[in-house]
């Protein structure tokens, strides 16, 4: 077996109600936080939960909560500014990918020189970047326990991929009870999301023994918990099983790697601002029933861990199974086609040529068990833009 390594934050706490062990993880990680949150947990009053938590453990903290979209540059810029002007020595973001995403960058510009732009890449960043706790918000993205953040240069319209051992959160907080007020929406895009993840994780070239496992636990949750979940947001085990498997994948694909389906995704939200885990759901059937012939044996146990039945079945006969069990929960999920969202059809057939030579230059699709050309990926966003 070759060598191969795992990284994680220090601390990963789970539960329901898991978030008052802020008040305990806190101490010691510094004097000051800066609060990296949106208007959406502000308003549910998830923010001054974490106050007052914050104010129990007589720890002080600014807040800078304008992170209500996929985060770019500018956000990294403000929030960087608040840190320093308030004197911040360590952060918690509290919210979806998008608000940990920018806190990841904000707390990597607090210890290293230059713009976020010039970090784009791996290992990149020469210094530790500030302390960090992360609390999601949502059952999806995995950001609190990776090495990775996505940041939009808005001067040259790219999606960055940042990628550094330094970016992995000390300390990740997975409480469901934050997820029981997300929409059907945000249910679906973000499970779709992890289920991404835990399907990349699994069959990248780059995956490792124990990530294996991880991600097949994950399949096997999400797939068995994200209809409950977005049929009735109140159900508490599939909310909690959501928040396991969506963390179980993020830990398999940090330490594995993602693959076509996320090279293909940032340039679509580059280009037409469709957000992250919606336009991973979409392409996702259209990306395993291009890919399955290159790994049979693994997409043989998907299709399993998806809760389909393939006794009697031949590993070739289950293996092409696997698109059509995550194409079923898509629909069951009301995940529209590209077209159907509004992209414009003429300026996305001009630009899909662009769209994927962006997506190969990103590296993720190499990792692909079935390496696609230019040419076959730009087949793929068609199949995407029209469905079947």
């Amino acid at each position: 077996m070759k060598v191969k390594e795992i990284r994680l934050p220090a601390r990963i706490i789970t539960g329901m109600g898991s978030l008052e062990k802020l008040a305990e993880v806190v101490g010691g990680m510094g004097k000051k936080a800066l609060i990296v949150s949106d208007k959406v947990v502000t308003d549910l009053g998830y923010l001054d939960k974490v106050k007052d938590i914050l104010g129990k453990a007589k720890v002080t903290a600014a807040v800078y909560n304008e992170v209500n979209q996929e985060p770019t540059n500018e956000h990294v810029e403000a929030g960087l500014k608040v840190l320093k002007d308030e004197g911040c020595d360590f952060l918690i973001a509290i919210g979806g990918g998008s608000a940990i995403d920018a806190a990841k960058a904000i707390g990597m510009m607090a210890t290293n020189p230059g713009s976020i732009s010039d970090y784009m890449g791996q290992n990149k960043a020469k210094n530790p970047t500030l302390p960090m706790i992360a609390v999601p918000t949502t059952a999806g993205t995995g950001s609190e326990v990776t090495r990775n953040t996505i940041i939009t240069d808005l001067n040259t319209n790219v999606k960055m991929l940042i990628g550094s051992p330094y970016l992995i959160p000390d300390v990740a907080i997975d409480d469901p009870a934050l997820t029981m007020t997300m929409p059907q929406s945000v249910t679906s895009s973000t499970g779709l999301d992890a289920l991404t993840h835990a399907i990349e994780g699994y069959v990248s070239k780059q995956a490792q023994p124990i990530t294996d496992e991880w991600a097949l636990s994950a399949i096997r949750l999400i797939a068995g918990n994200l209809r409950q979940a977005w049929a009735n947001g109140s159900n508490e085990t599939a909310r909690s099983n959501m928040m396991l498997g969506q963390l179980m994948a993020g830990m398999a694909f940090s330490n594995s790697s993602v693959a076509l389906v996320h090279g293909m995704a940032r340039p679509i939200g580059a280009f037409f601002h469709v957000a992250h885990g919606l336009s991973n759901a979409v392409l996702l059937p259209h990306v395993i029933r291009f890919s399955w012939i290159g790994d049979p044996v693994k997409f043989a146990r998907i299709t399993e861990a998806m809760g389909e039945d393939v006794e009697g079945l031949s590993v070739l006969d289950a293996a092409e199974l696997a698109a059509d069990a995550v194409e079923r929960l898509c629909a069951d999920l009301n995940v529209p086609t590209y077209q159907e969202m509004g992209l414009d059809e003429k300026k996305y057939f001009e630009v899909a040529s662009q769209m994927a030579k962006d997506a190969i230059a990103s590296g993720s699709p190499a990792h692909n068990p079935r390496v696609a050309t230019e040419e076959e990926i730009v087949e793929i966003y068609r199949l995407a833009y029209y469905g079947g």
